[in-house]
């Protein structure tokens, strides 16, 4: 399913993106993320397609706010059937049907105020797929999560929807719910700046833009000294590195290298780089590296093989972490 829209208000929106399945729109807070699913659910103005000249109430979408909103006052079976129409009877085994299909028939009687969040969450969806959507949208579903259940509660509520069949459209700034998406769209400037699988955005953002707003902070620029066999040496300002990359010798390119991905080294080839400071991070410690005419650098270290500040050091990085992307935004040829 394609879906475009564009919108003036709140903020300008011009988002154009493919849903595959469970698809997870990530971006910084405040990028607009939840104006588009309001926009596509008929609560905010916009043009686009499909169904904006369509009325809120025909629009055939699952919608799950942040926060689930379930009713306090209705059973878990009441809460899914609110949605239908009927006799009591056939709504109520229309609901259980749902719950079932969830695993969650158990719960049926319940008050919403008695199960789990993460449970909350997925009578939420059997809500949603009450309706028969065509399209399920989802406000930040792992906003109320706690680290410990997220992965536990997203990975049962994103088979859910994969059981159901029906693409869903979920918004985020949290990169491992998008890790385990079936596809990402990067959300930065109003519009969608790449969009793919997992392996293909984390792993090869296409512009610095996108290689910030996944995490990155070694962003640099560098000219191909050489490209021998396709392994282009790079000089990134006096750091040689190599990627796997077809770029003629002179052209310049930009590069990605993710914190984790780079090592220490105590001898190597040309200037060392110094280490100016340390924080640590659970099992890891963040390093941060200058040098003479060298670029500033950072290192997500284990802290068994942590370095000591002002030592000297040479820093390396496999060649398959090394992403290079093309200075005009356009992504770099591999």
């Amino acid at each position: 399913m394609r879906l475009h829209y564009r919108l003036q208000h709140p903020l300008a929106l011009d988002v154009d993106l493919e849903l595959d399945g469970f698809t997870v729109l990530y971006g910084q807070s405040g990028s607009g993320k939840t104006s588009l699913l309001k926009a596509v659910a008929g609560l905010l103005p916009a043009l686009g397609t499909p169904w904006a000249a369509w009325p809120a109430q025909r629009r055939p979408i699952g919608y799950l706010p942040q926060g689930c909103a379930l009713f306090p006052h209705l059973r878990v079976w009441q809460n899914v059937a609110f949605a239908l129409d009927g006799t009591r009877a056939r709504r109520r085994a229309r609901a259980l049907q749902l719950l079932d299909n969830l695993d969650l028939a158990a719960l049926a009687e319940r008050w919403p105020g008695e199960i789990s969040g993460g449970q909350q969450q997925r009578v939420a969806l059997a809500r949603a797929l009450a309706r028969e959507p065509q399209l399920l949208l989802l406000d930040e579903p792992t906003s109320a999560l706690d680290q410990i259940t997220r992965e536990e509660v997203m990975g049962d509520l994103i088979d859910g929807i994969r059981r159901s069949g029906v693409p869903a459209l979920a918004t985020s700034h949290d990169l491992h719910l998008a890790s385990i998406a079936d596809s990402i769209a990067l959300l930065h400037g109003g519009r969608v700046i790449q969009q793919g699988s997992p392996a293909q955005v984390i792993h090869r953002p296409v512009s610095a833009a996108a290689a910030r707003l996944l995490g990155m902070h070694n962003i640099l620029e560098a000219t191909v000294l050489a490209n021998p066999h396709g392994q282009a040496e790079l000089d990134c300002q006096g750091w040689r590195l190599h990627a796997a990359a077809a770029l003629p010798a002179g052209s310049r390119t930009g590069v990605a290298i993710p914190a984790e991905a780079v090592r220490l080294a105590d001898s190597g080839p040309g200037q060392p780089m110094i280490v100016t400071r340390l924080r640590e991070e659970g099992f890891f410690t963040r390093t941060w590296l200058r040098g003479e005419h060298l670029p500033s650098l950072e290192a997500l270290l284990p802290r068994t093989s942590a370095a000591t500040v002002g030592q000297p050091c040479w820093p390396t990085v496999a060649m398959a972490h090394v992403h290079l992307f093309a200075l005009d935004a356009n992504p770099a040829p591999a």
